[in-house]
């Protein structure tokens, strides 16, 4: 199904972006063109043709693995995602590793001790991260430890000034620990930590409040009582048994969790001015320019399905019964 739905994100997001007030041609060549410019560029892009005609064109390209061109930047849409995709990427895994490890950890703990403080603490945690704004957080952040305190960098992917490590895998930490750039390593560091946490603090509630009602589930069953009158220790009930039998609903949730992270990113991104897809999508849009909006939000449709995708095989794993 990933090439209906493809097909489906592909015509549905060409026909929208078309119908947006304003024109990438003008705000391309400023409010002082004159008519004929205007057409002379309308006509280089193809924008004069009917719209139908336009979308086969469009659809004739993506088949043959062209995104198009960028009215703004005149550049390829694939070499403008290649340049801005590892840097969301390398955001979007930071978050993930921080959902996965605090969400999961958070869910089990709360269940194991329901209706304790840590347990109030950990709904709350899930009500507040649905019910804050992504943008807003991001803001408090930056407005806290960046103006007030002055502990960590307000945005950028590095400081002014520091050199970028070699391009490897266009991930820099990852780059920085592959060739032993340490101290870039600790600016990329300090330079993620406020978006990434903005952007898991946010996706992080799901996470937890799945765990804690599959813990609660599980926790009721047969053989967990099983196992107790085993006389097994509370820790290899708890965290063998009990979770291993609970990641189904956890896998489930994360899949689904990383695919928004690339969706949430376009408001991280913007306001922590991270170079990445987010921040290029935001421009496109208000530029109007209509082969990167569509590119990103194809890119992001793919990266959700496979996401769900590789959450379907993990069920087979965690799972033996489903295999049959």
């Amino acid at each position: 199904m990933l090439p209906v739905v493809l097909l489906m994100v592909a015509t549905l997001v060409f026909f929208l972006t078309h119908a947006i007030p304003g024109s990438a041609i003008r705000i391309l060549l400023g409010p002082h063109a004159g008519q004929s410019q205007i057409d002379q560029a309308t006509e280089e892009f193809g924008l004069n043709k009917p719209l139908l005609t336009q979308y086969l064109i469009h659809m004739k390209k993506l088949f043959h693995g062209d995104l198009g061109m960028s009215i703004v930047s005149r550049r390829p849409v694939l070499k403008d995602l290649l340049t801005y995709f590892p840097a969301t990427i390398e955001l979007s895994l930071v978050a993930l590793f921080v959902i996965i490890v605090i969400g999961v950890l958070l869910g089990v703990i709360s269940a194991i001790h329901r209706s304790s403080s840590i347990d109030v603490f950990a709904r709350g945690l899930a009500v507040g991260g649905v019910a804050v704004p992504q943008f807003w957080l991001g803001l408090m952040f930056i407005l806290v430890f960046f103006y007030w305190a002055g502990w960590l960098p307000g945005g950028g992917r590095l400081e002014l000034g520091v050199t970028p490590p070699k391009a490897i895998t266009g991930l820099y930490t990852l780059d920085c620990l592959l060739t032993g750039n340490w101290s870039t390593l600790w600016d990329c560091l300090i330079h993620l930590l406020l978006p990434a946490t903005t952007l898991a603090l946010t996706n992080l509630s799901t996470t937890t409040a799945m765990v804690r009602s599959s813990m609660l589930n599980t926790l009721s069953q047969d053989y967990i009582t099983t196992a107790r009158a085993y006389g097994f220790s509370n820790a290899r009930v708890h965290y063998v048994y009990a979770l291993k039998n609970s990641l189904i609903s956890a896998v489930s949730v994360i899949g689904l969790t990383s695919g928004y992270l690339l969706g949430g990113a376009v408001l991280v991104e913007t306001v922590f001015d991270w170079p990445g897809i987010g921040l290029f999508a935001s421009q496109a849009i208000l530029n109007v320019d209509y082969a990167p909006i569509i590119a990103v939000t194809m890119l992001i449709s793919f990266v959700y399905v496979m996401m769900n995708l590789v959450a379907d095989i993990l069920y087979a794993v965690l799972d033996p019964r489903i295999r049959y």
